[in-house]
């Protein structure tokens, strides 16, 4: 019997230290906090930038034209180089135009001597109609054919003028100091007269350059009502009021010079609904040329005391955006309603408070309810410009 009782004894007691032991190594199996990086949610003023794209062209952009047909006898710049103003550019061979003023120059000569004839017949009738010697429609008709001979003679002078001025054409120079481009015609080719080249080149004047953009209706809209009209119509006010933009090139690659915008045009298209502008650039060393494409910039805006969280802190699913928020060790997944992006932030209209934690690095393991290791989370370095190529 006590034999019996003492193993009825020892089975619980076998029983206790069994379930001791599984609750210690039950303890040992529960999972470790997972490790998460957090940020706090960041308040500050952030400008609202604008963008549109543009495309660049010269201050003057001027078609260098034959006026005149006739052969191409020489070109006198390089082409894509640089011209300044009065220098010759073509020449345009004068034969036929030195004919034409030579016979201009014999009709004016015949012109004045019979105007000569018709002088001396008024004088010498004169005083004979005056005696009664010649009767007074033979004075008449002297004084008549004067007059013609005195619209003659302007008429001739007129041609002579006309030939002269088109003889100078033979001589194409250039209006103003630019960057000119290719020629449209070859020397020995017949120019100035369709289907035959009539548009020589284009001669652009690239310092300052310009560069046309348009924005859509409703920033307009938005832009008229926060800025005085000085500010919008950029012929009025100085450049201390006005707008300060920002050209990106298509390297990625920001203009150093600040530009202003230039004109404002009258109407809304309608097809687009936009608006152009022009903005003025000043290019120094001429590295923009007309035809480029960039994007404009402009501080439009500002947002103040505006919440913000990276933006690879918030999931997007079917519309719908939401955060991990981390307190304490504790996650919770919240819904928030986001606004504006800026940079790599995102401005937060609704869901978060200032100062509050939320999840950045190590969301795709987050679960409800489980317990995290939050450390602070760095920005990753802004990547530098590439190198140029070799």
């Amino acid at each position: 019997m006590e034999r019996f009782r003492l193993i009825n004894l020892m089975v619980p007691l076998g029983l206790l230290a069994l379930s001791a032991a599984c609750a210690s190594q039950t303890k040992d199996l529960s999972p470790a906090p997972l490790e998460v990086f957090v940020t706090e949610v960041a308040v500050r003023d952030v400008p609202i930038v604008g963008e549109w794209v543009g495309e660049t062209r010269g201050r003057a952009d001027i078609e260098i034209r034959a006026r005149v047909a006739g052969y191409l006898e020489e070109i006198h710049f390089r082409e894509g180089g640089r011209v300044e103003k009065g220098q010759l550019l073509y020449s345009i061979d004068q034969s036929e135009l030195l004919q034409e003023m030579n016979a201009a120059r014999a009709d004016l000569a015949a012109a004045r001597t019979a105007l000569a004839y018709a002088e001396s017949d008024v004088a010498r009738y004169r005083p004979l109609a005056e005696m009664n010697a010649v009767s007074e429609r033979d004075l008449d008709s002297a004084v008549a054919l004067e007059e013609a001979s005195v619209a003659q003679v302007e008429a001739a002078e007129a041609i002579l003028q006309l030939a002269e001025i088109n003889l100078s054409y033979s001589r194409i120079k250039a209006p103003i100091n630019g960057l000119i481009g290719l020629s449209k015609a070859k020397v020995g080719d017949y120019v100035g007269q369709s289907p035959n080249p009539v548009v020589l080149n284009t001669l652009s004047d690239v310092d300052p350059i310009h560069v046309r953009f348009p924005i859509g209706e409703r920033e307009y809209l938005r832009l008229a009502r926060r800025h005085p009209p000085s500010e919008r119509n950029q012929a009025v006010g100085s450049k201390d009021e006005r707008v300060a933009l920002e050209l990106v090139l298509a390297d990625g690659t920001v203009h150093p010079q600040r530009g202003f915008t230039k004109f404002v045009e009258r109407n809304i298209d309608a097809s687009t609904g936009t608006l152009t502008l022009e903005a003025e650039f000043p290019n120094p060393d001429r590295v923009l040329r007309p035809g480029q494409y960039g994007r404009i910039r402009a501080v439009i805006d500002t947002l103040k005391s505006a919440r913000l969280i990276p933006q690879r802190a918030v999931q997007e699913l079917q519309g719908q955006h939401q955060v991990w928020v981390e307190s304490g060790g504790a996650v919770e997944l919240r819904s928030v309603r986001m606004g504006r992006r800026v940079d790599r932030m995102w401005v937060v209209e609704h869901g978060l408070i200032a100062g509050e934690r939320v999840v950045v690095d190590g969301i795709q393991r987050l679960r409800a309810g489980v317990t995290v290791d939050a450390k602070p989370w760095k920005p990753p370095p802004v990547p530098s410009d590439p190198p140029p190529e070799s």
